[in-house]
Parts: C-alpha cells; sequence; structure tokens
C-alpha cells in the first residue's frame, strides 16, 4: 500500500514557499551588478559612435583649450580629436577637384581642364571634418563649445539652427557627464539604537486602556479608559493613586497641562472636562462638540485648548473663560488626531478623510491639505527637535516638513491600523498599531530596527491584543503603550546591548523613492 502523503494546510503551505523563495534570493537581494571595464568601455564607445559620430570630430574652441592648459586631446575611449591649435593657422577655403583632362590621351591644358565643384552639403560636412582657424572661428564662431554641449543636450539636430553643432564629447579627454554611469541612491546608514524590552505590565483598568499621558515632573502618569474612568499612577512603581470618575462613555484623550495643576479629559460622550488636581475634581467643561471627542491637545505657550471630534470639527478653547475661540471646519470625516505647537503652523488635524490639515490658529483657516495617504490618518507626531512631523495609516507612515508640509520619505512595513506614534529627542519612532505589534524605526532614514508584539494579560483573548496609544516619559528611557487587554506596558532600553552584540543588519538598499 503507497505512504499515504502528509496533508498540510493552505497556509503553511504558502510560508514554506515563500521560506524557500526567501533563502533562494536573500544573498542578492538589492545587490548591483559588478561593473565590467572591458564591455563598459566597449557599450559607451558604440555609444558615441552610433548617437554622436556626426559631431564626434569637432573643431575645438581655443578659448576651451586654454583653459585645460593645452591638456590632451584624445578621448578615454580611443577617439582621435582635432585641436584648433595645432602647428601654424591655416584659413582653408572649400574648392572642387584637382584639374583633369576630359579624356584619355589628352594634354592638360587650362583650355582643356575640368573641375567639378562639390555640392553644398558635400562641402559643408567637408568643413566640419577640417581643423578650424582662429579667423575662421571669431568671424563665425560655429563650432559648439562646452558651454553649447550643455546647453542643448539631448536636443535633437532637426531643432537647432543652421551651422549650429554640438560636440558631445569635450577637448581634453573628459567623459561627458551625461555619458558617466549614475549610481542609484542608497539608503545612508541608520544610526544604532538599542532594542527595548518590555519589563512591567500594569493591570487595573476594566475596559480597553485608550489613551496616556505622563506629567510634566515625571513623577505619574495618567491613562484614560473604555471603563469611563481615568486613572492617576505612579511612573516609579506601578502602583495606582487615583481613580477619577465623571465621564459617562469611553474616555477617549487625557493630558497634563505644563502651565497650571489641570488635567484635560475629553470622551465618546461628547464632553470636555478641566480637572483640577489640588481637588480632584472637574471644575469646567467646554461644550460644543455634536459628537464624540476623539482627542485634544494643550497649546505649549498660550491657554488655549484644541479638541478634535467625530462631528469633523476641530475646536479651540480658552482654557479660563470657557469660550470656543474657533471651529476648524473643512475636514469631511471624522478628525481622529490633533497636535499643537508653538511655531507656524500651530495646529495639525488627521481625518478620516485621509488628509492632514495644517491650520492657521488666528485666522481659524486651513494653511495647508496634504492628500497623499490614501486610508484615514489616526496618529501624528511632531518630532521634539527637528521642524518636522510624521503621520500614520494603514497605507504608509510618512514623514514631512514644516512649515509647508513637503514630503520627505516614508516608512513602509507596518502592514496594520496604525492608532498611535511617539518619538524621542534620540531620533527613535514608535508606531503601535491595532493588532498589537509595535514597530520602532530610526527616525533620520526610516530603517525598521525592532518589531515587538507582546503577549496578551492572562484570561485576555488573542484578539484583543491591541495598541491605543503610546507615549515616552519626560526623561525619554521609559516608553508606555496602552493597550486593548486592559494593561499598561512598559518598555525600557537594554542596557546590555551594544552594537556587536544587536548589529544593524542593514544592506545599503536602492531607495525606490514615492512621492505620495
Amino acid at each position: 500500500m503507497a505512504e499515504e502523503v502528509q496533508k498540510h494546510s493552505v497556509h503553511t503551505l504558502v510560508f514554506r514557499s515563500l521560506k524557500r523563495t526567501h533563502d533562494m534570493f536573500v544573498a542578492d537581494n538589492a545587490k548591483p551588478i559588478p561593473l565590467d571595464e572591458e564591455s563598459h568601455k566597449v557599450k559607451m564607445a558604440v555609444k558615441l559612435r552610433t548617437e554622436y559620430g556626426s559631431v564626434l570630430h569637432m573643431p575645438t574652441l581655443k578659448e576651451n583649450l586654454r583653459e585645460k592648459g593645452g591638456a590632451n586631446t584624445g578621448d578615454p575611449y580611443g577617439h582621435k580629436q582635432y585641436s584648433g591649435n595645432q602647428g601654424q593657422e591655416v584659413e582653408y577655403m572649400v574648392t572642387g577637384t584637382h584639374p583633369y583632362p576630359p579624356g584619355p590621351g589628352v594634354a592638360l591644358t587650362a583650355d582643356t581642364k575640368v573641375q567639378r565643384m562639390p555640392s553644398e552639403s558635400a562641402a559643408q560636412s567637408l568643413a566640419v571634418a577640417l581643423p578650424a582657424s582662429q579667423s575662421r572661428l571669431d568671424a563665425n564662431r560655429t563650432a559648439a563649445g562646452v558651454g553649447d554641449v550643455y546647453r542643448h543636450a539631448g536636443i535633437s539636430e532637426r531643432s537647432q539652427p543652421p551651422g549650429m553643432s554640438v560636440a558631445m564629447v569635450e577637448a581634453g579627454g573628459n567623459k561627458n557627464s551625461a555619458l558617466m554611469p549614475k549610481k542609484a541612491p542608497t539608503m545612508p546608514k541608520p544610526q544604532w539604537h538599542p532594542p527595548w524590552k518590555l519589563y512591567r505590565v500594569i493591570s487595573g483598568h476594566l475596559g480597553w486602556v485608550r489613551c496616556i499621558a505622563v506629567e510634566p515632573g515625571n513623577q505619574w502618569f495618567v491613562t484614560g479608559s473604555a471603563d469611563r474612568t481615568i486613572k492617576i499612577w505612579d511612573l516609579a512603581s506601578g502602583k495606582l493613586k487615583l481613580s477619577l470618575t465623571g465621564h459617562i462613555s469611553t474616555v477617549r484623550g487625557v493630558i497634563v497641562s505644563a502651565r497650571s495643576p489641570y488635567l484635560f479629559s475629553c470622551g465618546e460622550d461628547k464632553q470636555v472636562k478641566c480637572w483640577d488636581l489640588e481637588y480632584n475634581k472637574v471644575i469646567r467643561h467646554y461644550h460644543g462638540h455634536l459628537s464624540a471627542v476623539y482627542g485634544l491637545d494643550l497649546h505649549p505657550t498660550i491657554d488655549v485648548l484644541v479638541t478634535c471630534s467625530r462631528d469633523s470639527t476641530a475646536r479651540i478653547w480658552d482654557v479660563r473663560t470657557k469660550a470656543s475661540v474657533h471651529t476648524l471646519s473643512g475636514h469631511t470625516n471624522a478628525v481622529a488626531t490633533v497636535k499643537c505647537q508653538a511655531a507656524e503652523p500651530q495646529i495639525i488635524t488627521g481625518s478620516h478623510d485621509t488628509t492632514i490639515r495644517l491650520w492657521d490658529l488666528v485666522a481659524g483657516k486651513t494653511r495647508v491639505t496634504l492628500t497623499n495617504h490614501k486610508k484615514s490618518v489616526r496618529a501624528v507626531v511632531l518630532h521634539p527637535r527637528h521642524y518636522t512631523f510624521a503621520s500614520g495609516s494603514p497605507d504608509n507612515i510618512k514623514q514631512w516638513k514644516f512649515p509647508d508640509g513637503n514630503f520627505i520619505q516614508n516608512l513602509s512595513g507596518h502592514n496594520a491600523i496604525i492608532n498611535t506614534l511617539a518619538v524621542n529627542s534620540d531620533g527613535v519612532l514608535v508606531s503601535g498599531a491595532d493588532n498589537g505589534t509595535m514597530h520602532l524605526w530610526d527616525w533620520r532614514t526610516g530603517y525598521n530596527f525592532q518589531r515587538v508584539h507582546a503577549a496578551v494579560q492572562p484570561g485576555s483573548l488573542d484578539s484583543e491584543s491591541g495598541i491605543f496609544a503610546c507615549v515616552f516619559d519626560q526623561s525619554e528611557s521609559r516608553l508606555l503603550t496602552a493597550e486593548a487587554d486592559k494593561t499598561i506596558k512598559v518598555y525600557k532600553e537594554d542596557d546590555t546591548a551594544t552594537e556587536e552584540t544587536h548589529p544593524v543588519s542593514w544592506k545599503p538598499e536602492i531607495i525606490k523613492r514615492k512621492r505620495f
């Protein structure tokens, strides 16, 4: 009886095949083919002859030769060059053939001689092939100098005025820049960052932990949850210090003021609250949003609060008077994230309509709309030192330059719904996703140096693996994540790691830059 073939799932077979293919081609991944000097020389010689043959032996201007210091005029591919300053100056004139008798046996006299004149085209081609004298050059300047070569490079001969030829090889034997082999731009070597490791898991919430913020003094941090509570935790020990109740639905945003002892929160109950932390009570409400409030941020230098909502608007509030200063309208779908900075543009929003808007705070109007993303923009983060920012979407993480939102680069590879971004001064960018994966990137080069997928809390389903928010503490040595398994996870840099133990597995891959 024939041995029964072991059955595998389609998933297993596909991944085995992928692994085989990967192992087969991994050694040559993005490796440029070495240049063979001999064949390259032949290729260039053929290219010169076929494409630039008609203008290869151009008369050379004396000025160019003087500049070159009378350099050797043979070019690197073995083509002979004529120069206009060899020997004495001769004024050439194109005439007919030598006189010859009209037939055999006829004596050559003044009366019997025959002389054929060349046609106009033959005379022109002959004139071009002859070295030009300085007086003729000064008279009609038909030969192209180096400046003309660069000015007219790429223009077909038909479009040039009569008598204007373009020399594609300079006197002096230098290769023209158009014929130099161009190397593709390669990614610069990324800065080495130590890997981050999980060292604490804090539990206490009874629902998804949706938002997190660290207070300016770095003593404690605050979280908001789907259990409708706000909890304050000690940063050093991870112990619970305080629970605040008051929201009647999921708390979606929290932030601690650096200018006053206030905590601001917002939630899916359309409420925006200001808590006085000396009394642990709500002292102000900001009314105006027509739907769930998804995020908020405080202006760093003035007493202004900005909130964003599912009602497609962002609102600017005066913290003290509770007045709505501006309603920033323009987005056509829920506004998922908002960030403030002291420099222009002072407000940045990301929306489910796939756009990012940079706003003029004084006028309350859009300065720039960035439409490059193809899917919802759920996260935006500003670099603490550079005048740049990043935005996260399921299609890509993109980096931008202020003030006009000029595109810098894509960070591709985190193929999931990105809920949160955080960056520190060292240039470590963290992206947290809906499926519980966290990627760490080098900000400058966009190199993905670490991928983390922490296990869910015991008793949770695997499907409850999800990161909703992440933030660095004020010292930037701790990374806190708010997760769907109702925990807060704390990461720190691995102190034992060195560049030798954890080398950058980086190859100078050819950059395939996308405009969008």
